[in-house]
């Protein structure tokens, strides 16, 4: 077992619990609906001549719900009608945002109305300095600084604290984009709030981007990846941070320093080099499967979100507007994996990244056009109401998106977080808002399983 500088954990607490000296109560002061800001001219450029963009294979694959996230700036900030303003400017060349989602007589989701229904805005106070709640905790608290999800695709939440400072939190629907879609957005909403043009502009065309191949060629299985039977569907619902059976589930934040981060890559190289997302997920995937209990003969699978932009050939555009995302699923038996040495576990997840190429890519939107969805009554495995995903992880990397580039006229954020997820298995991997290169992972557990999560992070739990 290696030597390893210590891996921070944050303490996190349950929804009945309070970590904060000072209550962080929100107040807010107003919600109204921002518009797309033509000044005078509508656009003409497609898709935006049509009343709606059908929703892409890839759309449709993806998780029908909202996500949130969280950015926080050092005074001064920009009063709330500058912030409208660029909102309403940037919403004219993602009039997807201020549209609303359609569906078909089955239930399932067909298209964007593109009806200019607008982004929800909310203005929001709070009677404490930022600094009395900081650092901000991944605690069911995080939920009063963004809006809930509704029928707008785009919600923004603006709470000024009594410092001065603001903190900005926004929602999206996931059916509209991925995250390097929404990073695409939040920096435009940035450049207009400053006055400046968006550039470069989005490409919106969904359905041209991803045409079958005539012959379709399914090389790879999508069921039991993307796709599986609607009577797989999960119906339970959960709510206060449980997962429906009474279980809480809490959200740790595990800091990698860039110090510890160079010592799993190094531990992880034997004639390969793994990415730093890769070397941190070879380290977490086991930790939490141990802290679970699960037998050892049990299947455990690592599920990572890959974007599809760059891998597909001819690539499609880093400022493509919607989702381009599929997942690669390393597998292990909990036994096997717990015992594994942090090199064979970055290999085995870089394999299964690797794989994820333009054949996969091209074999999904065979299949997903090929009428097999439809005939066999398939959905997708992205489902909402999953809430507690054991044996399986699903992580959601964000690690090398320009979240920290916002700048809405006050300077960039100093804090970028998600909001609080009470999804048993769920990983976040972002930046920290520590810098110098160190990663923040934001895990989903069992209550009862934190102590033993912690003691296997803290532990060096991976070996040479």
């Amino acid at each position: 077992m290696g030597m390893f500088a210590p891996v921070l954990i944050i303490p996190s607490t349950s929804c009945a619990q309070s970590s904060k000296s000072h209550e962080m109560k929100i107040t807010v002061q107003s919600s109204k609906s921002i518009k797309p800001d033509y000044g005078g001219h509508r656009p003409v450029a497609p898709p935006f001549t049509a009343n709606a963009v059908p929703l892409s294979v890839f759309d449709k694959a993806n998780l029908d719900t909202h996500v949130s996230v969280v950015y926080a700036f050092h005074p001064p900030a920009p009063p709330n009608d500058v912030l409208e303003a660029g909102l309403a400017r940037a919403l004219v060349e993602y009039r997807e945002f201020a549209g609303r989602l359609a569906r078909d007589a089955d239930g399932s989701r067909s298209a964007i109305l593109l009806n200019d229904a607008g982004a929800r805005f909310v203005e929001a106070t709070a009677g404490v300095s930022l600094g009395s709640v900081m650092p901000l905790q991944p605690t069911p608290a995080v939920l009063s600084l963004h809006p809930s999800g509704g029928d707008e695709l785009m919600l923004v939440q603006a709470t000024r604290f009594a410092c001065g400072s603001l903190v900005v939190g926004i929602t999206v629907h996931h059916k509209v984009t991925d995250g390097r879609g929404f990073c695409n957005f939040i920096l435009a909403w940035g450049q207009a709030t400053r006055g400046a043009a968006v550039d470069p502009v989005p490409v919106h065309d969904r359905p041209a981007c991803f045409l079958p191949r005539s012959p379709p060629m399914i090389e790879h299985e999508h069921r039991g990846v993307e796709f599986k039977p609607h009577d797989a569907r999960k119906d339970h619902d959960a709510g206060g941070g449980c997962d429906g059976y009474g279980e809480v589930v809490v959200v740790e934040r595990v800091h990698f320093s860039a110090e510890r981060i160079a010592e799993l890559k190094a531990q992880a190289s034997a004639g390969a080099r793994y990415s730093t997302v890769q070397c941190v997920l070879a380290h977490l995937w086991p930790c939490v499967t141990r802290a679970r209990g699960l037998g050892g003969r049990d299947a455990t699978a690592l599920l990572i979100g890959v974007d599809g932009r760059r891998r597909m050939s001819p690539p499609v555009p880093d400022w493509y507007a919607g989702n381009v995302v599929l997942w690669a699923r390393p597998t292990a038996t909990a036994g096997e994996l717990v015992d594994m040495p942090l090199r064979r576990t970055a290999e085995l997840i870089g394999r299964a990244v690797a794989r994820v190429d333009d054949a996969y890519f091209r074999s999904f939107i065979d299949f997903a056009c090929s009428g097999a969805v439809e005939a066999e009554r398939l959905v997708p495995m992205a489902d909402a109401a999953d809430m507690v995903l054991s044996p399986n992880v699903e992580v959601n990397s964000w690690v090398r998106l320009p979240h920290y580039d916002l700048d809405l006229g006050g300077g960039r954020p100093f804090l970028f977080m998600p909001s609080y997820v009470p999804v048993e298995g769920v990983v976040f991997l972002v930046p920290s808002f520590v810098g110098g290169g160190s990663v923040d992972a934001y895990v989903s557990l069992f209550r009862h399983d934190r102590d033993a999560f912690r003691n296997c992070c803290t532990s060096g739990l991976s070996k040479l």
